[in-house]
This record gives structure tokens, sequence and C-alpha cells, in this order.
């Protein structure tokens, strides 16, 4: 039932198309239908060149036929014509459906229509050639003076540049906020469909201590070491809620008790993994802020990690954790300097520009979100700190600078 909602909702949002292995088109949504202006009987049966625009390079479709033959995915902006003879551009995802065999079965392309987006583009272009061509000319008539309005017209080119950066910083913005707060709005449900079978969890385990007569100290640590996990659980609920509502008030508190939660959460993943974990503080120092957001952080680092050494088949699994005070001189601050480290492969070079960018993975869809290192820069940012990350020793550094509480500058 759920998955006939997902298929509606799909097709009701995006434009999609099935071919067949040679390209001919076994299927359309009525989206395609309305964008291009055919209907489905001449689209069904019929090449899917039939919406190829003549502009468009033959080499770059033969690169598109290179990428989606060779069961990879292609991605791109393609420009397409419509049944009445209109160019219209459209963001193009391909994806080969492969059957039990590993063979081609069938493409599916999920398109978005942009030819507004494209257009205006494009006007704006021609504003900025109209406007070149009228400076110029404005330059040879007045070429008695050109000092002052050669500077004018540099102030004028500059305004221009950027009143543009920032309408499109404004619709990045805009288009980011807007998934942000549809994230907002899925994380409260979450919480509160997460927050009874807690509760209820809790309660169960209350009754099952109280029914074991004499508990061992077995039973005690498994029962402590439960009720910790339920707890922890529930801190998290709380901290992605609050993160998108600013609820919450600042503590001092330790580092290491941050670490120590975390710690205590995948303590059982990582033994279950046969990862070792290795933690040296040289001093127990605090800074000021939430404990849990920051024990977040440390959940999502580790997390990675664990899956980093599952996606490359590490065998001998580490994760060393080192936190100490750094003394900035020039601007007289003590800094907590905390750094995580794995020997699981690294982050291709290429990719760690965009590491803390929403919604960028180099994770597997059913694996990583892209918001993890995301909330990690805001949490750390939050606290006014930083964090970056480096390749060195066989794998990922990600180091935390925070500036620490005052009473610790002391």
């Amino acid at each position: 039932m759920k998955l006939r909602q997902y298929q509606r909702a799909i097709d009701e949002s995006n434009i999609v198309s099935k071919t067949d292995i040679n390209g001919v088109i076994t299927f359309v949504n009525d989206e395609f239908c309305k964008i291009s202006g055919y209907t489905k009987e001449e689209l069904i049966g019929s090449p899917h060149s039939i919406v190829r625009h003549p502009d468009v390079p033959a080499e770059n479709f033969k690169r598109l036929w290179e990428t989606i033959l060779n069961k990879k995915i292609h991605k791109g902006l393609i420009k397409n014509k419509t049944k009445d003879g209109r160019a219209i551009y459209l963001n193009t995802t391909i994806i080969p459906i492969l059957d039990d065999d590993n063979n081609i079965e069938e493409f599916v392309a999920i398109r978005h229509d942009v030819t507004e987006m494209i257009e205006l583009n494009e006007r704006l272009t021609r504003t900025q050639n109209d406007l070149k061509d009228l400076n110029s000319l404005l330059w040879q008539k007045v070429s008695g003076k050109t000092k002052k309005l050669l500077e004018l017209n540099r102030e004028l080119e500059e305004r221009i540049a950027l009143e543009v950066a920032k309408n499109e910083e404004k619709t990045r913005l805009m288009f980011q906020q807007s998934r942000l707060a549809n994230m907002g709005e899925m994380l409260a449900n979450i919480s509160h469909q997460w927050r009874q079978p807690l509760n209820e969890l809790s309660i169960n385990l209350y009754k099952l201590k109280q029914s074991a007569i004499e508990p061992s100290k077995q039973f005690m640590e498994v029962y402590e070491h439960s009720k910790a996990v339920i707890k922890g659980m529930s801190s998290i609920i709380d901290n992605f809620r609050n993160f998108f509502t600013s609820n919450g008030d600042d503590e001092k508190f330790s580092i290491k008790e941050a670490i120590d939660d975390a710690t205590l959460m995948l303590e059982n993943t990582f033994k279950n993994e046969s990862i070792e974990l290795n933690i040296d503080i040289e001093d127990d120092f605090s800074i000021i802020g939430r404990k849990n957001e920051l024990a977040q952080v440390f959940i999502n680092l580790f997390s990675n990690s664990k899956d980093a050494f599952l996606q490359n088949n590490i065998a001998n699994r580490v994760v060393n954790v080192k936190a100490y005070v750094q003394n900035d001189t020039n601007k007289q601050i003590k800094y907590a300097i905390i750094t995580i480290a794995d020997n699981a492969g690294g982050v291709e070079t290429s990719l760690i520009e965009n590491l803390f960018d929403p919604y960028f993975t180099t994770k597997h869809p059913s694996v990583g979100t892209g918001l993890g290192l995301y909330i990690t820069r805001r949490i750390v940012s939050k606290l006014q700190g930083q964090i970056s990350v480096t390749n060195s020793n066989g794998g990922a550094c990600f180091e935390i600078k925070i500036p620490l509480s005052g009473d610790d500058d002391e």
C-alpha cells in the first residue's frame, strides 16, 4: 500500500518515462505528456529521440548511452523539443533497471522542468551583454571624458554582478530552508512516534527487574546499560527536535562526559563489528553548550567510521580519539582540540569541499541521508568552534576546535 503511495507521489511530482534497452518508449506519465505536447499513444512505441532537440550535439547522447549501458546512473541537464517545436530544459536522472541476472531490463528516467530558470538566466545574460554593448558605445562617444565614465561603468557592472549573485544565493537558501523545514516536521513526527515505545520499553525493563527475585551482577549490568541506552535514545530524539526549534538551555559540561555518552550508545555496535575504540584525553576540561548535542557529534563521526569500515571491507578496524588543550598566544584563548581518526580508507579528495553540505553523502542512499555531517558542523558552530577533515594514515581524521569556557582558562 505504501509503495503505491510512494509511486503515486513520484508520478505526480516528476516527469517519468521508461524505455527498453533500445531506447523505445514503453511508459510515460501524464506529466511527460503535458510538458511534451504528445499523447501517450504517440509516445509509447516511438524512439525517445522523438523529443530530442536538434541543437544538442550527437556526442552528448553518445556519452549518455555509454554511461547507462555500463549500468551506471546518468544525471544531467538535457534540452528537449516539444511537439510544437518549443525548447524545454529538464534536470534528468536515468537509471538502468537490472534483472536477476544483472542484465539491463529497461531504463527509467525521472525529470524536473527547469526551463523557466534556464530562460531567466539566458535573459540575464542577454541583459548583461546589452549593458556591455551600451557601455562600449558610451565610451566611444565620450572618449574625451572616459576616466569618470569608465569608473561609473565599472561600479555598475559590479553592482549587477553582486545583485545576480545575491539572487542566486537567495534562491539556494530558500530551497535549503524549505528542505530543512520539511526535515524538522518529519523529525517532530518521528519523535512523537518513538516516544511511546521508549516509555513502554522502560516500563517493561523495570518490570523485568522487579520480577527477578535475586538479580545477578551480570543481570544488573545489562539492566543499567539498557536504561542508559534508552535514556540516550530519548536524548538524541530531543536533540534532533531541538536542533530545528532552538529549544533548550546551555550548560557547562565535560568533554569527556560527552565522549563517554557517545561511546555508551555505540559500545555494543563497535563490539559486534570488531572495531577497536581508543580514547586518549589529556585533561578533563569543560565547555559551555549542550552536552547531548556534542555527544551527537561524536555518535555521527563514530557511525561514519563504522559505515566506512563495512563499505571498504576493512579487516583491522581502529578508531582513535584524542582530546587536548591548545593555547593561542596571539588571541590569548585556550581551545579544546578533539581528533577522531580511523583507518577506513579516507575521503576522496575531490569530495572533501562538499562533505559538510546538506544532503551530500558518499554513502548508498539506503545508508546515508547527507544530513549527519551537516548537523555536526552546525552543532560545532553553535559552540563557536570549527570542524575540518583531512586524510592521514590510511583513513579520515576529523578535527574539532572549540574555545574553552572562562573557568578553564585560569
